[in-house]
């Protein structure tokens, strides 16, 4: 048997609200949804900023070594 949860009247209507949009057969289901999709946004969340400090540390070294790659004679065969 799960725990009791003391919920505020008006969280309790915003819920038997979403459960009417959504078709829910109970209140928990439209929880559960909703901690699915939080969980969710927040794994995505910290993905992106992981994803955001290895671009900044790879950023510099990569600059470095386009730049040893693009020379002036590149250019002059395409003309």
């Amino acid at each position: 048997m799960g725990k009791p949860l003391m919920i505020q009247e008006n969280d309790d209507k915003m819920i038997e609200k979403l459960k009417r949009k959504m078709g829910a057969k109970t209140k928990i289901d439209v929880i559960r949804t909703a901690l699915r999709l939080l969980d969710k946004d927040l794994s995505r969340t910290e993905r992106i900023e992981r994803w955001c400090r290895a671009a900044k540390i790879v950023g510099k070294s990569s600059l470095e070594v386009l730049k040893e790659f693009q020379t002036e004679e590149r250019f002059n065969k395409l003309t």
